[in-house]
């Protein structure tokens, strides 16, 4: 059984779940979604990660609040592009 413990610590666990959106994003223009929509809505979530990531590996505060303060205008702009669509 692989050492999870030694997977969070490093901060690869935030990287793998990175990978997963970068491989969501490329399906999503694939099939044709706007540059700007799939970033809008995969980009908040990215932003946690690094956050994660930052805490993982013990990174100082400014480091982890940063990309988690920067997911929430883009959250927000992901959903004010949504809901002027309706």
């Amino acid at each position: 059984m692989p050492d999870l413990t030694a997977l969070f610590a490093s901060g690869h666990a935030a990287d793998l779940i990175l990978v997963v959106l970068a491989v969501e994003a490329l399906i999503l223009l694939r099939a044709g979604r706007p540059a700007i929509d799939v970033a809008l809505l995969l980009l908040p979530g990215a932003c946690m990660m690094l956050g994660l990531r930052a805490a993982l590996v013990g990174a100082s505060w400014p480091w982890i609040a940063l990309p988690l303060a920067a997911s929430f205008p883009v959250h927000l702009a992901d959903l004010l592009r949504r809901g002027s669509g309706r």
